[in-house]
Protein backbone atom coordinates (compact mmCIF):
# COMPACT_ATOMS: atom_id res chain seq x y z
CA UNK A 1 0.00 0.00 0.00
CA UNK A 2 0.97 3.62 -0.94
CA UNK A 3 1.32 6.71 1.27
CA UNK A 4 -1.36 8.17 1.99
CA UNK A 5 -2.35 12.26 1.59
CA UNK A 6 -4.92 13.42 3.27
CA UNK A 7 -6.36 16.95 2.73
CA UNK A 8 -6.62 19.79 5.01
CA UNK A 9 -9.32 22.35 4.63
CA UNK A 10 -9.35 25.62 5.34
CA UNK A 11 -12.64 27.85 6.75
CA UNK A 12 -13.68 31.07 8.43
CA UNK A 13 -16.37 28.90 10.50
CA UNK A 14 -15.77 24.99 11.48
CA UNK A 15 -14.66 22.52 9.47
CA UNK A 16 -16.48 18.97 9.56
CA UNK A 17 -13.72 15.57 10.36
CA UNK A 18 -14.33 12.03 10.42
CA UNK A 19 -15.83 11.35 14.34
CA UNK A 20 -12.97 8.44 14.61
CA UNK A 21 -9.34 9.59 13.30
CA UNK A 22 -10.37 14.08 12.84
CA UNK A 23 -9.74 14.11 9.27
CA UNK A 24 -11.18 16.76 7.52
CA UNK A 25 -14.24 15.72 5.23
CA UNK A 26 -16.14 18.99 4.37
CA UNK A 27 -16.83 22.58 4.90
CA UNK A 28 -20.29 24.55 5.79
CA UNK A 29 -19.79 26.53 2.40
CA UNK A 30 -20.57 22.66 0.46
CA UNK A 31 -23.74 21.91 2.63
CA UNK A 32 -26.80 21.45 0.61
CA UNK A 33 -29.37 20.98 2.95
CA UNK A 34 -29.61 20.05 6.81
CA UNK A 35 -32.75 17.77 6.43
CA UNK A 36 -31.67 14.38 5.04
CA UNK A 37 -32.23 11.02 7.17
CA UNK A 38 -29.59 8.38 7.41
CA UNK A 39 -29.23 5.10 8.83
CA UNK A 40 -28.03 6.42 12.32
CA UNK A 41 -30.42 9.84 12.45
CA UNK A 42 -29.81 12.88 11.16
CA UNK A 43 -27.78 13.57 8.07
CA UNK A 44 -26.09 16.45 5.92
CA UNK A 45 -26.12 16.64 2.15
CA UNK A 46 -22.75 18.16 0.82
CA UNK A 47 -21.98 19.42 -2.82
CA UNK A 48 -18.49 18.05 -2.40
CA UNK A 49 -16.33 15.99 -0.04
CA UNK A 50 -12.55 15.40 0.74
CA UNK A 51 -10.65 12.13 2.29
CA UNK A 52 -13.70 9.83 1.40
CA UNK A 53 -13.51 7.01 -1.38
CA UNK A 54 -16.11 4.81 -2.63
CA UNK A 55 -17.60 1.42 -1.53
CA UNK A 56 -19.18 -0.58 -4.57
CA UNK A 57 -22.13 0.92 -5.97
CA UNK A 58 -25.77 -0.74 -5.52
CA UNK A 59 -29.46 -0.32 -5.77
CA UNK A 60 -30.60 0.75 -2.66
CA UNK A 61 -34.86 1.99 -1.90
CA UNK A 62 -34.42 4.93 0.20
CA UNK A 63 -37.48 7.13 1.98
CA UNK A 64 -37.39 9.15 -1.68
CA UNK A 65 -37.32 6.18 -3.97
CA UNK A 66 -34.74 3.92 -5.82
CA UNK A 67 -31.83 5.43 -5.75
CA UNK A 68 -27.83 3.91 -7.61
CA UNK A 69 -25.95 4.95 -4.18
CA UNK A 70 -22.45 3.92 -3.20
CA UNK A 71 -21.81 3.72 0.81
CA UNK A 72 -18.57 6.10 1.48
CA UNK A 73 -15.98 5.71 4.36
CA UNK A 74 -12.98 7.88 5.38
CA UNK A 75 -9.70 7.08 3.65
CA UNK A 76 -7.68 7.45 6.98
CA UNK A 77 -9.59 5.17 9.18
CA UNK A 78 -11.49 3.34 6.72
CA UNK A 79 -14.84 4.08 9.04
CA UNK A 80 -18.17 4.90 7.11
CA UNK A 81 -19.54 8.25 7.16
CA UNK A 82 -22.08 8.33 4.51
CA UNK A 83 -23.52 7.53 1.13
CA UNK A 84 -22.82 9.58 -2.27
CA UNK A 85 -25.72 9.55 -4.66
CA UNK A 86 -24.49 7.79 -7.68
CA UNK A 87 -28.17 8.13 -10.02
CA UNK A 88 -32.18 9.07 -9.08
CA UNK A 89 -34.43 7.11 -11.07
CA UNK A 90 -37.35 9.91 -10.07
CA UNK A 91 -36.59 13.36 -12.16
CA UNK A 92 -37.42 15.46 -8.80
CA UNK A 93 -34.85 13.47 -7.41
CA UNK A 94 -32.06 13.92 -9.86
CA UNK A 95 -30.52 17.40 -7.66
CA UNK A 96 -28.46 14.43 -5.54
CA UNK A 97 -26.78 13.15 -7.97
CA UNK A 98 -22.86 13.39 -7.08
CA UNK A 99 -23.92 14.35 -3.66
CA UNK A 100 -22.78 13.20 -0.55
CA UNK A 101 -24.81 12.38 2.57
CA UNK A 102 -22.76 12.56 6.08
CA UNK A 103 -24.36 11.00 8.64
CA UNK A 104 -24.07 13.69 12.50
CA UNK A 105 -23.40 10.71 14.49
CA UNK A 106 -20.47 9.62 12.45
CA UNK A 107 -18.86 13.21 12.27
CA UNK A 108 -17.94 15.93 14.30
CA UNK A 109 -17.34 19.74 13.54
CA UNK A 110 -14.09 21.78 14.40
CA UNK A 111 -15.87 25.63 14.89
CA UNK A 112 -12.98 27.88 13.98
CA UNK A 113 -11.23 30.48 16.37
CA UNK A 114 -9.80 33.89 14.50
CA UNK A 115 -7.04 34.12 17.40
CA UNK A 116 -6.54 30.77 17.68
CA UNK A 117 -6.44 28.53 14.84
CA UNK A 118 -8.03 25.07 15.64
CA UNK A 119 -9.93 24.62 18.69
CA UNK A 120 -11.18 21.21 20.40
CA UNK A 121 -14.03 19.30 17.66
CA UNK A 122 -17.55 19.10 19.10
CA UNK A 123 -20.22 16.94 18.95
CA UNK A 124 -22.73 18.01 16.45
Amino acid sequence: MGRLFLRYLDSSKCIYKCNTCDAHLAVPEDVVSKDFQGTLGKAYLFAKCVNVACAPKEERYLVTGMHTVCDVFCVSCRSIVGWRYIKAKEPEQKYKEGKTILEKMRICRQEQNPTQHLVSPTRI
